[in-house]
C-alpha cells in the first residue's frame, strides 16, 4: 500500500501511517487533564498532532526520533492542518525506510558540489583558495557539509539544505560583486562559505533535527571561528608561507557578525563591506525560503492568505493564482 506523506493530507482525512516523531511534550489542559502534543514528520514535511486523555506511561514508550504509527483524522485549527490521535504505537525502526522521513534538497546534491568547488577555486586570492582546499580536502567535513540542514525548522531544514543555502549565497554574490567595485569578490565567496560551518557539529540530523551538546551550549558561530583556525594552521604547507594576519581578522569576523544585530544572537554587528554584504544575503535567502515554503506548502488551499506565521510576524498572500496552483498540484498527488 502506497504511503501517504504529510504534504498530501488536506481537511478530514482520516490517517493511518507512520511518521518520524520530531517534538514531543505532555501537556495538561486547562482541567488537568493530560494530552500529548507532537510533531510528525516524513520527508515532504511535518505536521502538529494531538492525543487527548494521554498518560505518563504512554508517553514514556516513545521518543523524538522514533517512528510511530498513528490513527486519527486531520483537521485545520487556526489556520493550521493538525491531526487528532486516536491511537499510538511505537514502531521497529528496522521496519522502516529511513529515506521516506528525513526532507531532503529537491536539488541535485552532486552538481550542488560541484558548483561549490566551482565557486572557491574561482577566487584568485592564493590564502583563500588554500583555505578552501583545506576544507575540501577532509572527507569527514565534505561528508557532513553535504548532508547538514541549514536549520532545524525556519530555513532550509532538511538534508543537504546547508550545502543548498550556501550555493545559493555564492552563487548570488559572483552575479552582484561587480555591481560593488569596492567588494572583495574573493573574500565575500569565503566568507559565505564559512559562515556557517559551524551547523555541520552544531545540529543533529540522523533522524529528527535537533542541537547537539555542543550546539547548545557553544553554538555554530564560537565553533565555526574554531574550524576556521584549525584549517588556516595548515594553509601554509599549501602556499608556504603564514596566512595573513588582517585576511584572518576578517573571515573571523564575518563568521561571528553575519547575524546582523544583538538582538539576533551577533556577538558583533558587520563592520566590514563583506561582512554586511554577507549578512543581507544571507536574510535575503533564508527569508524568501521560508516565505516561499510557506505560501506553497499551506495545506488550506482554499484561502489566498497563510495562517499568520509567527517566525515572520505576518501573513503571506497567495493570491488565487497560487491557489488553484496548489489544488492541481494537491489532486495529482
Amino acid at each position: 500500500m502506497t504511503r501517504r506523506y504529510v504534504n498530501q493530507l488536506v481537511n478530514g482525512d482520516s490517517v493511518d501511517e507512520c511518521f518520524l516523531v520530531a517534538d514531543k511534550q505532555l501537556r495538561a489542559n486547562r482541567q488537568g487533564n493530560l494530552y500529548l502534543h507532537l510533531e510528525l514528520r516524513d520527508k515532504s514535511g511535518s505536521v502538529g498532532a494531538r492525543l487527548w486523555n494521554a498518560t505518563e506511561g504512554l508517553a514514556r514508550t516513545f521518543e523524538p526520533g522514533d517512528y510511530l504509527r498513528v490513527r486519527g483524522k486531520t483537521q485545520v485549527f487556526q489556520g493550521a492542518l493538525q491531526v487528532i490521535l486516536s491511537h499510538v504505537d511505537p514502531v521497529d525502526p528496522n521496519e522502516i525506510e529511513p529515506e521516506d522521513f528525513l526532507p531532503q534538497s529537491t536539488q541535485n546534491v552532486a552538481k550542488l558540489t560541484a558548483k561549490l568547488r566551482e565557486l572557491l577555486f574561482s577566487m584568485t586570492n592564493p590564502h583563500l583558495r588554500a583555505l578552501a582546499e583545506c576544507f575540501l580536502i577532509d572527507e569527514d567535513f565534505v561528508r557532513k557539509f553535504t548532508t547538514a540542514p541549514a536549520g532545524i525548522k525556519n530555513h532550509h531544514a532538511y538534508h543537504a539544505g546547508l550545502l543548498e543555502h550556501v550555493v545559493t549565497l555564492m552563487t548570488a554574490a559572483d552575479r552582484i560583486a561587480n555591481l560593488y567595485p569596492d567588494l572583495d569578490r574573493d573574500l565575500l565567496i569565503a566568507g559565505i562559505f564559512l559562515h556557517d560551518i559551524g551547523k555541520i557539529d552544531e545540529l543533529s540530523y540522523d533522524r529528527a533535527f535537533g542541537y547537539t551538546d555542543e550546539g547548545q551550549l557553544v553554538g555554530h558561530l564560537v565553533m565555526g571561528v574554531e574550524m576556521l583556525r584549525d584549517k588556516v594552521e595548515r594553509t601554509a604547507d599549501l602556499t608556504g608561507e603564514p596566512f595573513p594576519n588582517e585576511l584572518l581578522l576578517r573571515l573571523k569576523h564575518m563568521i561571528v557578525s553575519h547575524h546582523g544585530t544583538y538582538e539576533f544572537g551577533s556577538p558583533k554587528v558587520p563592520m566590514t563591506l563583506e561582512a554586511i554584504a554577507l549578512h543581507y544575503l544571507d536574510s535575503l535567502d533564508a527569508k524568501l525560503h521560508a516565505s516561499s515554503r510557506e505560501i506553497r506548502d499551506d495545506p488550506c488551499r482554499e484561502s489566498t492568505w497563510t495562517p499568520f506565521q509567527q517566525n515572520l510576524g505576518r501573513r503571506l498572500f497567495k493570491g488565487t493564482a497560487s491557489v488553484e496552483g496548489n489544488s492541481e498540484g494537491g489532486s495529482e498527488a
